[in-house]
Order: C-alpha cells, then structure tokens, then sequence
C-alpha cells in the first residue's frame, strides 16, 4: 500500500479508543509491570504518547509547512515521560491522550493538504531530509508500535503461566 493521508488518519483517529477500551478498568497487575530491565510499563508508553501529541508530531507539521527557511525539528526527547514528577492515574492518561489526539487529527485534516504538501520536507536532528508523508507515515505507524508493545508486555505477564504452549506464542519468544 502507498501513502494514503486518509488511511493514516483512520489509525490516529481510532487509536486513543483501541487503547481506553483494551486498558480501562484493568488491574494494576496487568499494566504497572514491565518486561525487565529499562523496559516501559503500560502507564510509562501512554506517557510517551501524550508527549509525542504535544511536542512531535503536529509541531514537525507546522515546521515543515512554514515558509521559515530554517526547517529543523527540535529533538524529541523519547524519555520525556519518565522525568515527570505528577502521577495522573491511568484513566487520566488515557483521557488525556484522546482529548490532545482529536485536537491534532482536527488540526491536521483542517490543513487540507494537498499532494505537494505531502512532498515538503523538513529537517530530522538524525535522518536529515524527510517528508511530510513520511512524518505522517511514521505517525500512524508509531501508534501500532507502541499498541504491539503494550500487547507484548502484558503478554509477558503470563510467560511462565502458559508452560508448554510458550512454543506456539510468539510473543512471548521474543
């Protein structure tokens, strides 16, 4: 499949209610844990959603549409989540994701943008040149990364549980 700006949005638009129906009201068994080591928790990726909503993806938009001659992205600190000192409840963090994440789908289908937009490039602090497709590309693929991973670490949960059928859960082989 080639770049569609359409599809891309039907991930973003449907991914905050995948995650509110798939975590609300699950214990804190199933989402405080992690995989080991520096591994994140359930709690700690939607964290990192909400920075990337506030702080990635709309303003790299807006950077690589501008008429600014100088096109670089500010760095995205990947850990921004882990520095936080409040605690929402994780009610709250989904909640929260949702609300800034209808707010940047309604600010990026309102650009209208059209396939010369789509081309525009802006400056990555790692990959140099990259496209507005690409950024909107990444975007929705970002979002079925992190729901794999937070389906990979609550798998995890139960890797010792499900004894002999470890062998045909491939998710709990990596």
């Amino acid at each position: 499949m080639h770049f569609s700006l359409s599809k891309s949005v039907e991930i973003l638009e449907r991914t905050p209610d995948v995650l509110i129906t798939m975590l609300y009201n699950l214990s804190n068994e199933w989402t405080a844990n992690n995989e080991g080591g520096e591994s994140w928790n359930v709690y700690e990726i939607i964290g990192h959603l909400i920075h990337g909503e506030k702080t990635d993806w709309i303003p790299r938009m807006e950077v690589i549409l501008s008429d600014k001659t100088d096109k670089s992205f500010v760095p995205f600190d990947r850990f921004a989540q882990l520095k936080k000192s409040e605690t929402p409840t994780l009610h709250e963090l989904l909640d929260e994701f949702k609300s800034i994440r209808q707010h940047n789908t309604v600010r990026l289908k309102s650009k209208e943008l059209t396939e010369a937009d789509l081309e525009k490039t802006g400056i990555h602090p790692e990959f140099g040149a990259v496209t507005l497709s690409q950024l909107i590309s990444t975007w929705a693929v970002h979002d079925l990364n992190h729901i794999a991973q937070i389906v990979r670490v609550m798998a995890k949960q139960y890797k010792n549980e499900v004894g002999p059928w470890k062998a045909y859960l491939r998710i709990l082989q990596s």
